[in-house]
């Protein structure tokens, strides 16, 4: 089991900043990838970006440009840098991690965390 702790969640004003930070439980399995989604109530939960263990990154079209993932493999850790907050970014927050369980073959499967939540208004 990979547990999932997530901070860095809050209130901030438009174009201020947020960074969150997700740290993965120790495990001797290896964490593939890890990411954050976002979900606003009454819509559908939606990538917001995503890290291999390698560094490739994936956005989504909405925060390009001004949130940054990044990821200490040491730590087992990623972070999402939010800044130029929009109050569309509004949202819970999850941090996923896709592990590796080497079974006979490569198998993995994704953990979440609970959530923290980002508003962001005046």
């Amino acid at each position: 089991q990979v547990r999932l702790l997530e901070s860095g969640g809050g209130l901030v004003q438009p174009g201020g900043s947020l960074r969150l930070s997700c740290a993965a439980s120790e495990t001797i399995f290896t964490i593939n990838a890890m990411g954050w989604y976002r979900q606003a109530p009454g819509k559908q939960r939606e990538l917001v970006a995503t890290i291999t263990r390698g560094g490739n990154t994936n956005y989504a079209d909405s925060v390009k440009g001004r949130f940054t993932i990044s990821r200490d493999n040491a730590k087992n850790t990623a972070y999402l840098q939010m800044n130029s907050l929009k109050p569309e970014d509004t949202a819970r927050y999850y941090c996923n991690a896709v592990v590796n369980y080497g079974l006979s073959s490569p198998f993995e499967y994704t953990y979440w965390g609970q959530g923290t939540q980002v508003t962001v208004s005046s």
